[in-house]
C-alpha cells in the first residue's frame, strides 16, 4: 500500500522515534506480556494484588467474632438494592456495588448518572492486549469511585459456548485462557485502585434462557478445563476480592449452594479468601447457601436471610460457624474497599475526563476487527472523495449490549457524524432499512407538562392510585424499568402516573408501543388505547415485562399528544404471584413510537451507492437484539433479511463496498465471499462513531483479532443439537470441544477463524528458538520468534502459541490457546515475540486422579496469526509425568 497522506497510519501509541508513548523503548520488547504466570507450585497468595497488610483477614474474623447474632445475620442480606448493611456503632460501614461491564453506571439503569461507556467485553477481547485491559480497569477504579461505590461488578468471563448467547457481548471469550488472562490484567488495574472486582457469574451461566431455573448438566473435566478455568486464572494471577454466583443449578444443585464448586474447588483447592456474592435474586434456601460460601445475598429481601437465618440458628439448623465465616468475609471486603470510614456516601458524579475518551477512543480502533480486505479497499482513499455512508446502524449510537451492562453515556459518537467530520469527503446518508426489535423509544420526541425533555413520574403509596403523589421523578428517557430507583418511600408496593407528551415532526399514521412489567394501561389523550392490565403473554424487553404491543394514531407535525401511562408494581402474570411467594415485586414500563415511513429506503440506499466513489455500509445488532435476560434465536441479521438484501443490492451498485458489522456474536454473512471489505465493529462504547472513522480512513491501523469463531452457519456450532435444553435441563454434551476445538475437531471450516484479523500493513514471521526442550514441573519454557513488518504503515501482529499434545491417554482437542505475545512494529522493524509456557500450558484434567496432569511426552507449539493460519513450529518433552491440585 503506498503511503499517501490520507492512507499511511498514523498510530498515537509510537511516537517518530519508534517509542512507546510512555517513552520506553519498544524494541524488542513485549509490549503486551503474554501472561504473568505464577510460580507453578506456590499456593495463591492471599494478598495477590492487595494493598492490604496480612492482618486485615484477621482483624475481619476478630470483629466478626464480637458481634451478637443478630447484628451477624443482619449483615448476611444487602441493606438496600446496591449496598450493604452498615452497622455504625460497631464502627462497620457499608459498600455501594455497581453495574458493569461496560461501565460504572451508578444507581439507576439508564437514565442515572452520566458516566464513561467502555468498549463491551468482546470488543476488549478483539485487543489481545493485557497492557489495555490494565488501564481499562484503572479509568474505571475512578469512574467507579465516581459513583461513590466500592465494588464494581465486574468482569463476566463466562465463555461463548454457542453463538447465540444473549450476553456473550459482555464476556470475553470462548478461549478460557484467553478470558483468564484478560480478566486477570482488568482486575488487577481494577483493585491497584482500591476499588474490588466481581467477577462473574461462577459458574456455568452461558445461555440467559430460563437462566433463573435451567440445570447446567456439565462434565467434571469440560467444567475443570473450560468453564472453571477463567476465574482459576483470574484468582490465581490478580485475586479478586469478590466473586458472583450464577442464578443457573449445576448439574442438579443451584450455584449459591453448590458444594463442590464453591467449597471444594474455590475455597478448598483454590483457597479462595474473598467474598461470595449471590446475584441479585440468586439465593435459593436460608441455610444451604450460607453453609456451601455464598457469603451476602443480593439485593435486600426478606426471603432467605435476616431472620429467617438467626431462626435457623437457633433451632440448629444452620451452625453459628457457617454465619460467622460468612460475615468475616463481608468484613474483609468492608476492610478491604472502606476501612473504618464511616463519613457518609457522597452524591454520584460524573468525571468525564480527556484521558478517558482516548483511551476509549484507542481501544475501539484497536478492538476493531478487519476480517477482509481484498484489493486493498481500505482505507478508504484520498481520492475517493464521495462517500455513500448506508445502513440502519450508521446513524445510531450502537455503543453496547443490554441489561445491566447498560449505562448513560457521557456522550456518543455516531458512524455518520464521524465520517462526516474528516475534512475534503462529500458524504451522503441512507438508511436502507429497519431492523427494530421493538419500535425505537418515543424519549426524543416526548416533553414533560413543564417543557423538560423526557417523562414526568408521580409515584402513590399503594397499589390504588390514592391521595396524591408522594414523589415526583424526571426521566428523559421511555424506557422505565423502575426496579432499582423507585423512591425508598414507596418501595414495597406502589403505583405510578408515567405522563409525558410526543410532538411528531411529520404528519401521519404512526405508530405507538408499550409493554409493562406489573399491570399497565396506556391512555393517549385521555383514551385508552392499551389495557395491560392482567397480561398473561411475557415478552423479552425488561426482564419480566409483557409482549410489547403496538397501535396507529393518526398525527400532525408540531401538535402535542399526551400520553399517561397507569402502572404499578404487582407481580404479572397473575398466576406467577404463586410461584415466586410474592404479589408485588418489580414495574415500570417502556413507550416506544415511530412515524410512518413515506419513502423506498432501498432504492435510496442503492442511488446514493451508485453515486458514489465507495460505499460504506454498517449493519448488525443492538441492545434489543444482543441482552441479558434473553438469548438470540437465529445468528441472522434482523430483521427478515432486510439487511442482507441491502448488502447485495449496494453491492451490486457499487463493486467497492464495505461492510462494517456491529454485533457482539457471530452472524451469518451470506454475502461475505463477494464484499471486497469486512470489518467487525463490535459494540464500541462511547467512541464507536470516531474509532470507526479512525481507521477506516487510516489515521488508525486496525488490529483486533477475533476472540470468537464466526461459523459459517448456525448449525455448524458445537451447541446446535442442544441449545437451549429441554425441561429445563441443558446438557454441556460437546463436552471440551467448543469454539475451535470442536470446528478442527470435526473438520469444518469456518467464516472467520479464531484469532483471525487483518491489518492495514503485513507481516513476517522468522524461525522460533526454544528455551529449553524439557519442561519441568516447576519450569518454564520460551518460544522466541522474530516478526517483521514487511509493509509500509505502522501495525500490531498479536502472535498466538496452540499446543498440541503429540499423544495422551485421554481424548484431548488438536490444539488449545496456551500464549500469546502482541508486537507494535514500524515498517521495517523487527521484534521479538516472547511466548511462555508452563505445566498450566500442557496440563489436562484427570477425572480417575482427580488432579491435573501433565503427561509424559511431546508437545508441539503451533505458532501462528490465528488458530488456522500455522505459521511455525517447534516442539518441547516432558519427561516425567507430574500432577498438581492447583
Amino acid at each position: 500500500m503506498a503511503e499517501t497522506p490520507d492512507s499511511r497510519v498514523r498510530d498515537p501509541v509510537f511516537d517518530k522515534n519508534g517509542e512507546d508513548s510512555d517513552g520506553s523503548s519498544s524494541a524488542n520488547s513485549n509490549n503486551t506480556p503474554n501472561s504473568e504466570i505464577s510460580q507453578s507450585d506456590s499456593p495463591i497468595s492471599k494478598n495477590a494484588g492487595s494493598r492490604f497488610p496480612v492482618d486485615a483477614r484477621a482483624k475481619s474474623r476478630r470483629l466478626a467474632a464480637t458481634l451478637t447474632l443478630e447484628e451477624q445475620v443482619s449483615l448476611l442480606v444487602a441493606a438496600d438494592f446496591w449496598r450493604s448493611k452498615a452497622i455504625p456503632e460497631k464502627g462497620i460501614p457499608a459498600f455501594k456495588t455497581s453495574d458493569g461491564p461496560n461501565g460504572a453506571r451508578g444507581a439507576i439503569f439508564k437514565a442515572g448518572t452520566k458516566a464513561a461507556l467502555f468498549p463491551c467485553g468482546i470488543s476488549l477481547a478483539a485487543t489481545w492486549n493485557t497492557k489495555l485491559l490494565h488501564d481499562v480497569g484503572q479509568h474505571l477504579a475512578d469512574e467507579t469511585r465516581a459513583r461513590s461505590a466500592d465494588v464494581l461488578l465486574a468482569p463476566t468471563v463466562c465463555l461463548h459456548r454457542g453463538p447465540l448467547g444473549g450476553r456473550n457481548f459482555e464476556s470475553f471469550s470462548e478461549d478460557p485462557y484467553l478470558t483468564g488472562k484478560l480478566a486477570a490484567s482488568y482486575i488487577k488495574g481494577l483493585q491497584g485502585k482500591g476499588i474490588a472486582a466481581t467477577i462473574k457469574h461462577f459458574v456455568g451461566n452461558e445461555q440467559e434462557t430460563h437462566r433463573m431455573k435451567i440445570d447446567s448438566i456439565i462434565g467434571e473435566r469440560p467444567l475443570r478445563e473450560l468453564y472453571l478455568k477463567p476465574f482459576e486464572i483470574a484468582i490465581r494471577d490478580s485475586n479478586p476480592w469478590a466473586v458472583m454466583t450464577s442464578y443457573n443449578l449445576i448439574n442438579g444443585v443451584h450455584a449459591d449452594m453448590h458444594n463442590q464448586t464453591l467449597q471444594k474447588i474455590l475455597r478448598g483447592e483454590w483457597g479462595y479468601d474473598g467474598l461470595v456474592m449471590s446475584d441479585w435474586g440468586g439465593v435459593n434456601s436460608i441455610v444451604e447457601s450460607i453453609v456451601e460460601g455464598c457469603d451476602i445475598e443480593m439485593p435486600t429481601s426478606p426471603n432467605w436471610r435476616g431472620e429467617k437465618a438467626r431462626q435457623a440458628v437457633l433451632d440448629g439448623r444452620l451452625s453459628k460457624e457457617a454465619v460467622e465465616k460468612a460475615v468475616a468475609n463481608i468484613l474483609y471486603l468492608v476492610e478491604r474497599t472502606k476501612g473504618s470510614d464511616m463519613s457518609a456516601e457522597l452524591p454520584e458524579r460524573e468525571d468525564d475526563r480527556p484521558e478517558t475518551r482516548k483511551l476509549i477512543r484507542d481501544l475501539g480502533a484497536e478492538g476493531l476487527t478487519l476480517l477482509k480486505n481484498e484489493g486493498n479497499v481500505l482505507p478508504i482513499k484520498p481520492a475517493q472523495k464521495k462517500i455513500a455512508v448506508i445502513g440502519p446502524n450508521a446513524n445510531r449510537a450502537i455503543a453496547g449490549g443490554g441489561g445491566s451492562a447498560s449505562l448513560n453515556p457521557y456522550y456518543n459518537t455516531l458512524p455518520l457524524d464521524s465520517i462526516k467530520a474528516v475534512p475534503g469527503r462529500e458524504v451522503t446518508y441512507s438508511v436502507g432499512c429497519h431492523t427494530y426489535k421493538w419500535l425505537p423509544l418515543a424519549a426524543e420526541y416526548c416533553t414533560t407538562a413543564s417543557g423538560e425533555a423526557g417523562v414526568s413520574l408521580e409515584f402513590y403509596i399503594g397499589d390504588k392510585f390514592e391521595g396524591s403523589p408522594k414523589v415526583i421523578q424526571h426521566r428523559t428517557n421511555t424506557d422505565l424499568f423502575l426496579w432499582d430507583s423507585v423512591p425508598l418511600e414507596a418501595t414495597s408496593v406502589w403505583s405510578c402516573h408515567c405522563k409525558t407528551q410526543i410532538t411528531p415532526r411529520t404528519s401521519g399514521r404512526h405508530t405507538i408501543s408499550f409493554s409493562s412489567v406489573g399491570p399497565g394501561r396506556l391512555y393517549v389523550n385521555g383514551k385508552l388505547m392499551m389495557d395491560l392490565w392482567d397480561w398473561t403473554e411475557q415478552g423479552e424487553a425488561m426482564f419480566d415485562g409483557s409482549k410489547d404491543f403496538l397501535f396507529d394514531v393518526d398525527m400532525k407535525a408540531g401538535v402535542p399528544v399526551e400520553l399517561v401511562a397507569k402502572i404499578n408494581n404487582e407481580v404479572r402474570p397473575a398466576s406467577r404471584q404463586k410461584t415466586v411467594n410474592l404479589t408485588h415485586q418489580n414495574g415500570g414500563c417502556r413507550i416506544g413510537y415511530k412515524e410512518e415511513d413515506k419513502q423506498d429506503y432501498l432504492q435510496e440506499a442503492v442511488d446514493a451507492a451508485k453515486a458514489a466513489d465507495v460505499a460504506v455500509v454498517i449493519v448488525g445488532l443492538d441492545e434489543e437484539w444482543e441482552s441479558e435476560g434473553y438469548d438470540r434465536q437465529t445468528m441472522d441479521l434482523p430483521k427478515d433479511g432486510s439487511q442482507d438484501r441491502l448488502v447485495e443490492a449496494v453491492l451490486s451498485a457499487n463493486p467497492k463496498t464495505i461492510v462494517v458489522n456491529q454485533s457482539g456474536s457471530p452472524v451469518t454473512m451470506p454475502w461475505a465471499d463477494r464484499v471486497p471489505a469486512i470489518i467487525q465493529g463490535w459494540y464500541q462504547g462511547q467512541e464507536a462513531g470516531n474509532a470507526l472513522a479512525d481507521v477506516l480512513f487510516g489515521i488508525k491501523n486496525p488490529s483486533g483479532k477475533l476472540p470468537t469463531t464466526f461459523p459459517k452457519r448456525l448449525q455448524d456450532n458445537p451447541t446446535y443439537h442442544n441449545w437451549p435444553g429441554e425441561n429445563m435441563k441443558v446438557v454441556y454434551g460437546e463436552g471440551l470441544y467448543i469454539g475451535y476445538r470442536h470446528y478442527e475437531r470435526m473438520a469444518i471450516a469456518p467464516l472467520f477463524a479464531f484469532g483471525h484479523g487483518l491489518s492495514y500493513t503485513t507481516f513476517t514471521y522468522g524461525k522460533p528458538s526454544i528455551s529449553s526442550t524439557v519442561l519441568s514441573s516447576s519450569g518454564k519454557v520460551t518460544v522466541t520468534i522474530p516478526v517483521m513488518n514487511s509493509g509500509s504503515v505502522i501495525g500490531a501482529e498479536t502472535v498466538q502459541a496452540y499446543i498440541h499434545d503429540e499423544k495422551s491417554r485421554l481424548p484431548r482437542p488438536e490444539k488449545e490457546l496456551q500464549a500469546f505475545d502482541k508486537v507494535r512494529l514500524v515498517p521495517g522493524e523487527t521484534k521479538d515475540a516472547v511466548l511462555v509456557l508452563d505445566k498450566f500450558s500442557v496440563g489436562y484434567y484427570d477425572t480417575d486422579l482427580k488432579a491435573w496432569i501433565a503427561e509424559v511426552g511431546v508437545f508441539e507449539v503451533l505458532v501462528g496469526a490465528s488458530s488456522a493460519d500455522i505459521r511455525a513450529k517447534t516442539s518441547f518433552e516432558v519427561k516425567e509425568s507430574f500432577t498438581w491440585i492447583f
